[in-house]
């Protein structure tokens, strides 16, 4: 049972480090970015081709990441300083949303970098449908890979996974080995 919200979770390290990469749990600017580019790389078609919904945008830093922009791009975010400084910074729309209860938008794809390692396991597999249920190709997203044995992350295995694509009736690639206890996931239609 996870004993952290994850509005205080956020709030505390915004206060702490402010804007930056650090306010969102990253170690570096460099980790967040090798992220970035390894769930990219999960996409085949050309990003300038699709609609994309970053599920918990933080800043909108995958949008100023990307070198090729996507046709449409749009950040939702549970935190309103960071839903104002991603506007800020994207020049985008930027909608504050919390993901497991209202409305969301339509998109070719929906990335998530790292909003999910805190939830507790039915939030994180309620996040994962939301995000399925509303995109026309796909989910992309990375999330912790090991035994759920923390009281504030969220570490799952890729057999469980697995077994959750398969629940939805998508295809299912995992990318490891780019940094340890890490693991990007595409779930395609």
């Amino acid at each position: 049972m996870r004993h952290i919200q994850n509005r205080e979770f956020y709030q505390s390290s915004l206060k702490k480090h402010g804007v930056d990469v650090r306010a969102l749990h990253w170690d570096s600017l460099a980790s967040q970015e090798l992220r970035f580019e390894v769930l990219l790389g999960l996409i085949v078609e050309p990003i300038e081709t699709l609609s994309i919904a970053d599920a918990g945008c933080g800043f909108g830093d995958l949008y100023t990441f990307m070198k090729k922009k996507p046709r449409s791009y749009m950040g939702l975010e549970v935190m309103p300083q960071m839903v104002q400084e991603a506007r800020k910074r994207t020049g985008c729309r930027v909608y504050h949303v919390n993901i497991l209860k209202d409305a969301l938008p339509r998109a070719d794809y929906y990335i998530c970098s790292g909003a999910m390692n805190i939830l507790s396991r039915f939030d994180t597999h309620l996040f994962i449908r939301r995000c399925v249920e509303h995109s026309q190709k796909g989910f992309i997203f990375n999330i912790l890979l090991g035994e759920d044995e923390s009281m504030v992350y969220n570490y799952f295995q890729k057999e469980e996974i697995r077994a959750l694509a398969k629940e939805f009736g998508l295809t299912c690639k995992i990318v490891t080995g780019y940094m340890e206890r890490d693991m990007s996931v595409g779930f395609f239609r």
